[in-house]
């Protein structure tokens, strides 16, 4: 099904820990089969992000955690190609989000197997190696939209190769199917507008990640 509003491609620029990109790149996977959207997924790190920051203590613990999922989709992408992210996204996040898996080497060997990549980048969720090439995505996700937000970001490209930026869309449960199309269609429309910046509420409701 096509839109006046379709665009060709929607790169997403995700934290493999962050609970809103997972909810986020589940809608788009669901308005690829609605519009002419192709999705393309790049990591993001909230931890490097924002590393030296003064955040709450909490927060400080999370994002500590968050550096070995995010090192492990930087390094397969770098030795295997951006293509494999979006099948290794799938399986990061269903481990993290919905079976609530602890975060460690027996989940990356885990979701590494179930895309058929090579076992020994869990390696890198431990590694600094990969953090200059995670410095380079998340500065390419966050460059048009504002480097004190964070993820989800989203890139979208249209028929005529401009590209239109913007932060979220925040939202809770996933919409399917033509709720889904809708969402694209609003987003796209209101992100699209000139001088147009920032549309929000005050969240009312946590998470919903299934």
């Amino acid at each position: 099904m096509s839109s006046v509003f379709a665009m060709t491609t929607a790169d997403l620029w995700f934290d493999p820990k962050c609970p809103w990109a997972w909810i986020t790149s589940r809608w788009l996977l669901e308005v690829e089969r609605v519009r002419d959207v192709r999705v393309r997924f790049h990591v993001l790190s909230l931890s490097l992000l924002n590393e030296g920051r003064a955040v709450e203590p909490w927060y400080r613990e999370w994002l500590d955690s968050g550096w070995g999922p995010a090192r492990v989709a930087i390094a397969a992408e770098r030795r295997c190609g951006n293509e494999v992210l979006r099948d290794l996204y799938t399986a990061l996040g269903r481990r993290i989000h919905l079976d609530r898996a602890p975060l460690g080497r027996d989940l990356y060997r885990d979701a590494l197997a179930e895309c058929d990549l090579p076992a020994d980048l869990a390696d890198a969720a431990g590694a600094t190696e990969h953090d200059d090439a995670l410095r380079e995505s998340t500065a390419a996700g966050l460059g048009p939209v504002g480097e004190d937000l964070g993820t989800p970001a989203i890139h979208v490209t249209g028929p005529d190769g401009q590209v239109n930026a913007f932060f979220g869309p925040v939202v809770t449960p996933v919409p399917r199917g033509d709720a889904a199309g809708r969402l694209w269609d609003g987003v796209v429309l209101v992100a699209g507008t000139d001088g147009f910046f920032e549309l929000k509420r005050a969240r009312t409701r946590r998470p919903v990640v299934s």
